[in-house]
Formats: C-alpha cells, sequence, structure tokens
C-alpha cells in the first residue's frame, strides 16, 4: 500500500509511518516543521520530507490511504486535495482500528498514569515473550519504535488518549478504538480548550466504557471517585474489576510488593505507580497472565521516559524529570518522592507549559498541588502565552493560584537554575516537572553541575 501522513512530525505520527514502513508499505509524509527526536529518527528511515511545507501536487490518486495528523488544519491544502479526490482519510486511531479489529484490542485510559501502565504491560509481555502489537505514548527502553503493527500477533495494547482525533474528526481519540479490555487509571480535568467543563470532560469516560464490546472487561482504579463513580454507573454488558494500591512496604528507599507470601523488590516507586502496577497486573490477567510472572517481571521495570526518570544520584542526592504539569499530576509526583525518602528536603520545580496551565480560568486547580515539597518553584514564559494566543497572566495570579505563601513564582528560566544552584545539595532530592523543557534546560548538564 502507499500511505501518505499529513503531518508527519507528530510524536505519535512519525512512530506510525516508522511502523507501516517496516511492514513494507510505501510511505511519504510533509509537515510544516519537523523538530527532534522525530526529525532524526525519519530521517534514519529515509522518510524525512525533502523540503518543510505543505504541497499538494503530491497527493494523487495512486494514493492507497491518506493519515491525517492532529497538528494540521482544515483547511490544509493537501487534505482538501484528498478530499476532492475522494481518497481515503484516516486520523491515526482510526487507521489503528482498521489493523487491529481482528485482535484483542487492550486501551488504556485515564488523565494520568495511562503512559506508565501502558508500558508496564508492555514490558511484561516482552520479557516474557507474548507477542504484541502496540502504539504507546513514550519510547521504551528495550523497544525501538512506538508503535508495532504485524499480521501475527494476538493483541494490540493502545494508549488511549483522551485528546481529539484530528482536525475533522472531533471525537476523542480512545472512542475509536473498541476495547476487549479496557483500563481507566484516573480522571482529573484536563485539555479545558476542548473540554470546557469538568462534566464534559467526565463525559468522554462514560462513552468510552460505553465502548467496551459486549462482555469485555473493564478494570478501573477504585482508589479514584470519579472514576468509581463513570464505572459502577456504566450499564454495558461487561466484568468490572476494581483496583487499588498493591499490598507493600518501604525499606531504605526500596518499595518492596508483597503478594501471596512471596516479595518482589521494584525499580519504581510512589502511590500512583503502585496502583499503576495494580492495574496494569490485572490487564496482563486478563490476557492469561500469571501474577507471579508478571510481578517478577516488573521487577525490571524502571519506568516510562520522562515519568519520575532518574537523571543522576549520589548517596544521599537524586535528581528526577517527570512529564507531570496537571494538578492532579503534580500532587501524585511531588508526594511519591517524599514518601519514598520522607527524611530528605524536597526540591520540586514545575513549568506552566501547556495551554489548560496557562489559562487563568485553569490555574484555580492548582490549590495545594505542590504542598508536598519542602521547596516550592513554578516557571512560566509569557512568549508562550504569546504564542498560544492566550490572554496574559501575572506573577501573582500564579501565586494566589498555588495558595502558598513561601511559593517562588518565576519568568526566566535562568533565575529557576540560580535558585537550584544556591541549594545546599546535600540530603535533598530535586524533581523538575514540565510538558516542555524550561525553555532548553539541559537537565543532565544542571545534575551534573549540582552532585
Amino acid at each position: 500500500m502507499r500511505v501518505h501522513f499529513i503531518a508527519i512530525g507528530g510524536s505519535a505520527m512519525h512512530n506510525l509511518a516508522i511502523a507501516l514502513k517496516q511492514k513494507g508499505y510505501k510511505v511519504s509524509g510533509s509537515d510544516d516543521e519537523i523538530f527532534d527526536p522525530a526529525k532524526s529518527r525519519l530521517e534514519k528511515y529515509n522518510l524525512l520530507p525533502k523540503s518543510i511545507g505543505w504541497d499538494d501536487n503530491i497527493i494523487t490518486e495512486e494514493l492507497d490511504a491518506v493519515i491525517l495528523g492532529m497538528h494540521a488544519k482544515g483547511d490544509n491544502p493537501e487534505l482538501l486535495k484528498a478530499q476532492a479526490l475522494g481518497l481515503k482519510i484516516f486520523s491515526y486511531p482510526e487507521f489503528l482500528y482498521e489493523m487491529s479489529k481482528d485482535k484483542t484490542r487492550i486501551v488504556i485510559g485515564g488523565s494520568h498514569g495511562k503512559t506508565t501502565i501502558t508500558a508496564m504491560i508492555l514490558h511484561v509481555l516482552n520479557s516474557l515473550n507474548i507477542d504484541t502489537d502496540y502504539m504507546v505514548g513514550a519510547q521504551l527502553a528495550g523497544f525501538e519504535v512506538m508503535v508495532k503493527l504485524t499480521t501475527d500477533a494476538k493483541y494490540m495494547v493502545l494508549e488511549g488518549d483522551e485528546y481529539l482525533t484530528s482536525p475533522i474528526d472531533l471525537r476523542p481519540k480512545f472512542h475509536l478504538y473498541r476495547p476487549n479490555i479496557a483500563l481507566i487509571s484516573g480522571i482529573a480535568w484536563d485539555h479545558i480548550n476542548v473540554f470546557p467543563t469538568f462534566d464534559i470532560y467526565v463525559n468522554q469516560f462514560r462513552i468510552f466504557c460505553d465502548k467496551i464490546v459486549e462482555n469485555g472487561s473493564l478494570i478501573y482504579c477504585k482508589e479514584d471517585n470519579n472514576v468509581r463513580e463513570v464505572a459502577e454507573n456504566s450499564t454495558n454488558h461487561i466484568n468490572k474489576l476494581p483496583y487499588g494500591v498493591i499490598p507493600h512496604r518501604i525499606e531504605q528507599g526500596i518499595t518492596i510488593v508483597e503478594w501471596e507470601n512471596n516479595e518482589y523488590a521494584l525499580e519504581v516507586f510512589g502511590k500512583h505507580n503502585l496502583m499503576n502496577l495494580y492495574g496494569a497486573m490485572l490487564v496482563c490477567e486478563q490476557m492469561g497472565v500469571k501474577n507471579d510472572d508478571f510481578l517478577n517481571s516488573i521487577k525490571t521495570f524502571s519506568g516510562a521516559s520522562k515519568r519520575l526518570e532518574l537523571v543522576k544520584k549520589n548517596d544521599t542526592v537524586s535528581i528526577y524529570k517527570d512529564f507531570a504539569h496537571s494538578p492532579s499530576k503534580l500532587r501524585a509526583t511531588t508526594s511519591a518522592l517524599k514518601e519514598q525518602y520522607p527524611e530528605r528536603l524536597l526540591i520540586a520545580a514545575m513549568e506552566l507549559h501547556t495551554f489548560s496551565s496557562l489559562t487563568a480560568e485553569f490555574l484555580l486547580q492548582y490549590k495545594g498541588a505542590m504542598d508536598k515539597a519542602d521547596i516550592a518553584i513554578v516557571y512560566f514564559n509569557p512568549h508562550t502565552l504569546a504564542h498560544k494566543r492566550l490572554p496574559e497572566i501575572t506573577k501573582n495570579q500564579v501565586f494566589e493560584a498555588f495558595d502558598r505563601n513561601d511559593i517562588l513564582v518565576c519568568t526566566e528560566s535562568e533565575e529557576v537554575i540560580q535558585k537550584i544552584k544556591n541549594i545546599k545539595w546535600e540530603n535533598a532530592n530535586l524533581l523538575m516537572m514540565s510538558s516542555g523543557n524550561f525553555d532548553g534546560i539541559d537537565f543532565r548538564q544542571l545534575a551534573d553541575q549540582l552532585i
């Protein structure tokens, strides 16, 4: 098949393009901007467009399908040409469903934790040599690409994002997958540019439950009141399996799972990771994996990229980076580090970077989100607001939103770095949280300067 990607530079899009090329498809693509790591990876597989920008001459009747990325606009010239020619146009979730409709589909949904849970499942299946197709939202150790598509694999494991499908399909992505086995990890208001009220946002998860195939399974976090309400009130004819925090103890900074008179020392830690692990175990159990096999395999799981990712440590200091940006993720991540190292000072810095986090209305959701940190720093770049065409917010608005008298609010990344460098780095942990990168901070270089 000949497939063309409109907006090939996206995280999921470029991985799907690589997966299809590996499958033997003839793949082309275009985009108006492509950054690393997508640029380097597309170049490695000889898929990098020869020029940047859109060109409707690329779109011809010889194409079997066009895959449309969310980054493109509805008036994209290549899209308009494809529509005029009557070509098959797929969003990438639509295409993934087409590739997996004869497989057992496992879909991991939730406002937080879905990448980690998907990564845990794939780590275990890989270690047990259970072949599966997949799509996950982060680069994983031991996996070349974030998307795998084969003919023979019985299973397809999908990270179920609730954001919109494409410019011409405004359904949430996870509504398209029709899971046989589904999981919901947590529900905390996000994407307010698309879901303007909390109830509208929650309703997307109600619809997701309705999309589970009849007699399928829903695994859900009973510790989350919103998840429990959605799951327990679903009238779909499905099996419902709740989970919470798996039994464990912490010894000298190591978390040990206690299960059926056996013990399993982990590399990951924190309440949310222990819930994620329990949910992943139930998913794998539905796939025929014994709990003991799962727990022995998960002992070597070190986490998904940028999810409480250890940058550097010595005997008294550990430095982590994390993708956390929403209020619920900040609370979970800071709590995890403080619970794991209660005797250490916790310095936490976060960047307001997403559309939601830079909106005055949504800022109010951050009240108390960094209370577990001993020293809390919040950074935002006014230029980011201008780039996203958002109204200005002030340092005082941010200060009041977090409702903490000693929080430091910065609008210069260098100020954040200087504050961190001025701290005495003994018996202390640093946590850097952002869906961006604090305007180019090299976390490894910073770690090397501190310890």
